[in-house]
């Protein structure tokens, strides 16, 4: 019997500023259920998928930005959640601000974490691939990510969901290519992430007719080459003034996308990812034991900006 994984990914429509936790945490509850429905075994739910995108804004009040973010999880406004996904016996994957204690210091990340379909905590990813700047610079589009967050410190993790090998990748993340050699070198077998993208960039509107193309091309690519699942939630419509890019999907091995997202609001997608289809394309094109010559690859991990 073929090994797979019914996969649900729960894209959002936006989320305004003026939404309560307790009215975007119910709206996700109802995308939990339609994807229990429809016989999903997991649901994505986009980055930051209980706040605004707020790096689109300077803010210099902390009380202010840390009411975006989350000090424990689940919290009393999330737990609901946490109680859905128990109830109807499916997992999640939960894009959020994290508020944290460590080293003695307060920090704050751009968090997924994956839940179990008994609503219990599997496991956490931070954002590794922060982008933006910590001031707004003229001529390009706002986007303040690197203000209020840090980058990530937990690597890039692997973990067992229903004996399935997941990780978690968040928006920038997708764009690069060690994020998915990282999950395929870990044993990973399907990559879940979510995003939050504007339709439009101030420095680059020549490109605006790609961004869609842009969205999927990294995401198809990495799939093909490390011979993975991937299953991304977009948070997508006019948030606070700010249209972002849909283009939700569930992508095969082989590159295709196998479902997507018509619309800009809230919607679900799912799909019954064959996970054997990941061994046909390890011996079609990657045999990594075989063809891989990490001997020669030592550049890529030099110095950041090295030889650039």
């Amino acid at each position: 019997m073929a090994r797979c994984l019914t996969i649900a990914v729960a894209q959002t429509g936006p989320i305004q500023r003026s939404a309560t936790r307790a009215e975007t945490v119910g709206r996700l509850v109802h995308l939990l259920e339609q994807s229990a429905a429809a016989g999903a075994e997991i649901t994505v739910f986009p980055e930051m998928a209980l706040t605004t995108f707020f790096p689109r804004w300077r803010i210099d009040d902390q009380a202010e930005i840390d009411a975006f973010f989350e000090s424990a999880m689940p919290g009393p406004e999330t737990q609901r959640l946490y109680d859905a996904a128990a109830r109807l016996k499916i997992g999640f994957a939960l894009g959020y601000c994290e508020f944290a204690r460590e080293d003695g210091r307060t920090r704050h990340f751009n968090t997924m974490d994956l839940v179990g379909p008994d609503g219990r905590f599997i496991g956490r990813y931070r954002k590794m691939h922060v982008p933006g700047s910590a001031e707004p610079e003229e001529g390009t589009t706002t986007h303040l990510e690197r203000r209020y967050f840090e980058p990530g410190n937990l690597g890039f993790p692997v973990f067992d969901y229903r004996g399935v090998r997941v990780g978690m990748a968040i928006c920038n993340d997708r764009r690069w290519p060690e994020t998915y050699r990282m999950f395929c070198l870990n044993g990973a077998e399907v990559a879940v992430l979510g995003y939050n993208t504007p339709l439009l960039l101030d420095e680059a509107p020549a490109l605006a007719h790609l961004r869609m193309f842009h969205n999927h091309l990294p995401m198809q690519a990495g799939a093909y080459q490390n011979t993975l699942w991937v299953a991304a939630a977009a948070k997508a419509g006019l948030e606070d003034g700010q249209a972002l890019i849909g283009g939700s999907c569930i992508i095969a091995p082989t590159g295709e996308i196998a479902a997507q997202a018509i619309s800009l609001g809230d919607e679900v997608i799912v799909h019954r990812a064959d996970l054997d289809l990941i061994a046909t394309c390890r011996k079609v094109n990657f045999d990594f034991a075989l063809y891989r010559r990490p001997d020669q690859y030592r550049l890529i991990s030099e110095p950041v900006g090295s030889h650039v």
